[in-house]
């Protein structure tokens, strides 16, 4: 039983390898003819399109797409994936988008007999490497069930969210938690060390106290304070800055839709806008520490 993987990108391709390192027969399509020659030397076959790949789907069609533009185009185009999956073939779209275009699309499918779900992961590319993703997910109970056994082929965590959408509210909901905290843990380590304190004697006692989240135990901005994390090496690798900007404006324009105030996540997204803008656009989203460097 085939399953069609559409989106071979850093997140896409090592999700992919994982699914045929469980055993899964695999369909794969992207843009990058390179991407798709990597997963069919790892076994794989190759679409001509994603209409080819979606109609060569017997277990599932999954796709890991950059942004709800695409995510239209490659589900509701003319030679998209309702164009040509087979009625009944459950959907799974592992993007990070709005709600409202996931719930959108996910309407089409429906209607026209193929259930959808949103599944967008958190994890990172090293999470997508290991296996060890969470993946949040918007779906009926009974397409979760169904495809929860293909999602812990590629995560550690698979999270019933609610109905369709829903796992786009829950990932920008966190990410911007994330974006907010980070920014704080930075704050209030620059203050620290401003005020003489020895920045790892700062973090011990912030990560034993009521300050303690994972921005500052697990991802500490701060060079010195934690190794094997991006500010480590110089703030590269890990969750880029652009990443962190998408998922706050998701975040704020789904709050805009809804009328509903984000006064901390509205600052946060300024923070990165401008932090990317002046130069650091190519860094980890930790590297904001940036912003209270004196001199």
């Amino acid at each position: 039983m085939t399953i069609a993987f559409i989106g071979l990108g850093n997140m896409g391709a090592p999700m992919a390898r994982n699914l045929l390192k469980a055993g899964r027969k695999l369909v794969v399509y992207d843009l990058s003819t390179d991407a798709v020659a990597d997963l069919v030397s790892a076994g794989a076959q190759a679409a001509e399109s994603v209409g080819h790949a979606a109609s060569l789907a017997q277990t599932a069609v999954i796709t890991m797409l950059p942004a709800g533009t695409h995510v239209r185009t490659v589900y509701l185009g003319e030679d998209g994936v309702l164009a040509r999956a087979t009625r009944g073939v459950p959907l799974i779209d592992s993007s990070t988008i709005d709600p409202a275009t996931a719930r959108e699309v996910s309407a089409a499918a429906q209607g026209q007999g193929n259930p959808m779900a949103d599944a967008p992961v958190s994890g990172g590319t090293g999470g997508a490497q290991a296996g060890t993703l969470t993946f949040m997910v918007g779906a009926e109970a009974g397409l979760f069930d169904t495809i929860r056994p293909i999602l812990a082929e590629m995560g550690r965590n698979i999270a019933h969210c609610g109905g369709a959408g829903n796992g786009q509210v829950a990932k920008l909901c966190n990410n911007m938690l994330l974006g907010i905290s980070m920014i704080g843990v930075s704050e209030a380590m620059a203050l620290g060390v401003s005020l003489g304190m020895d920045p790892k004697a700062l973090a011990e006692v912030i990560n034993t106290s009521s300050g303690r989240c994972w921005s500052s135990d697990t991802y500490n901005p701060w060079p010195g304070v934690m190794d094997n994390v991006p500010a480590a090496r110089g703030y590269t690798g890990g969750f880029g800055t652009p990443l962190m900007l998408k998922d706050l404006g998701l975040a704020t324009e789904a709050a805009r839709q809804a009328g509903q105030p984000v006064h901390l996540g509205a600052l946060a997204q300024q923070l990165y806008q401008w932090f990317a803008a002046n130069g650091h656009a190519a860094e980890d989203f930790s590297a904001i520490v940036k912003l209270y460097e004196q001199g």
